[in-house]
């Protein structure tokens, strides 16, 4: 979940660009590629030439427009989507800066994640939100960051993880969740990682100290013993995961599901009321989209203490078959679409 300002751009009428659209809701293999107006950025904002975008579950919930309720968000429409061309976390270089941004200039090499967008050659983005691409990446592997500062925002803020802490992170092998093993181990935590047999060794070297195999053992057998617990998959009972925890323990969630009609907010309701009494909390947080937050991600990655996982790069007219990849539930860690060639970047 996220927390993002509405942008609004114009576009010149004799500028095009190619971008993925999406004009109704419906399934991905319906998305294509067309030439749409090229932005024009404002004051504050700056025109990015995107060279690769991040696609998630939360692009598949948008394309898909399902559960429901995202057609009443910033992000969807309704009855159709507001904004044509999809995507959020992206990488690219500045072309134009508006007239009063200071701190970014034509030709700098950016990272960040907008409200929509991204599946396309430009995108106008405020300043305030992206930050200068980590030196020792691709575009590729940037476009993989913004997505870890939900994890951060997880474990640092919502869960309040210190030094020496047991934290148990559930669907590790995720967008998201190979972020959270990485942060959890930088904030001195001993983590413990649930995926399947396949994604084991994976966990293993991005630092997880234990790893549970969800389809031989259940995480919930051994009682409390957790600090914190991150869920990126939301499939267990609640108390299963209310029972894994310390007295004091913090249970972060997130993960969509839920259903086609209000997806997570059962879930949500249901956790508040289940940890409402007994000493352990459920700590509900909403992304918060900001530049502060990618420098964080950036130091981390410049230093070697974290690194994106990619699954798969796809090329723009392949962002159907990504999108339906991502919707299975079963990608390792994120996966991205090339939209320029990084050797013309």
């Amino acid at each position: 979940m996220q927390a993002l300002e509405k942008l609004t751009v114009t576009t010149a009428p004799t500028d095009t660009m190619k971008a993925v659209v999406h004009h109704q809701y419906g399934e991905p293999e319906g998305l294509m590629v067309s030439e749409v107006g090229k932005p024009v950025p404002g004051d504050d904002d700056v025109l990015i030439r995107v060279v690769a975008a991040g696609v998630s579950i939360g692009d598949h919930h948008i394309i898909t427009g399902k559960p429901y309720l995202v057609r009443l968000s910033p992000f969807g429409g309704f009855p159709r989507p507001k904004n044509p061309v999809p995507g959020a976390a992206m990488s690219g270089r500045i072309e134009a800066v508006g007239a009063k941004v200071t701190a970014f200039r034509v030709g700098d090499e950016v990272f960040g994640q907008a409200l929509n967008g991204a599946f396309a050659e430009y995108l106008v983005m405020p300043a305030k939100l992206i930050a200068h691409k980590p030196k020792n990446l691709s575009f590729e592997e940037a476009a993989a960051v913004p997505w870890g500062t939900t994890a951060l925002q997880g474990l640092r803020d919502a869960g309040r993880v210190k030094p020496g802490e047991r934290v148990l992170i559930y669907g590790a092998s995720g967008a998201v969740g190979t972020w959270a093993v990485q942060l959890a181990k930088s904030l001195g935590a001993q983590v413990t990682a649930v995926c399947s047999t396949r994604n084991a060794d994976l966990v293993r070297s991005l630092g997880a100290d234990e790893v549970i195999d969800y389809t031989k053992t259940d995480f919930a057998e051994g009682g409390a013993r957790f600090d914190v617990m991150m869920d990126m998959v939301g499939n267990r009972a609640l108390s299963d995961c209310k029972a894994v925890l310390k007295q004091g323990g913090r249970y972060v969630p997130c993960s969509g599901g839920g259903g086609d009609w209000i997806g997570p907010f059962v879930r949500i309701i249901s956790g508040l009321l289940t940890f409402l009494f007994g000493g352990k909390f459920f700590k509900l947080f909403v992304q918060n989209v900001n530049a502060a937050d990618l420098v964080v991600m950036r130091e981390l990655v410049e230093t070697n203490t974290v690194k994106p996982v990619l699954d798969r790069t796809w090329l723009l007219s392949e962002a159907g078959a990504a999108l339906r990849h991502v919707g299975t539930g079963h990608s390792r860690g994120l996966n991205v679409i090339r939209i320029l060639d990084s050797s013309r970047a």
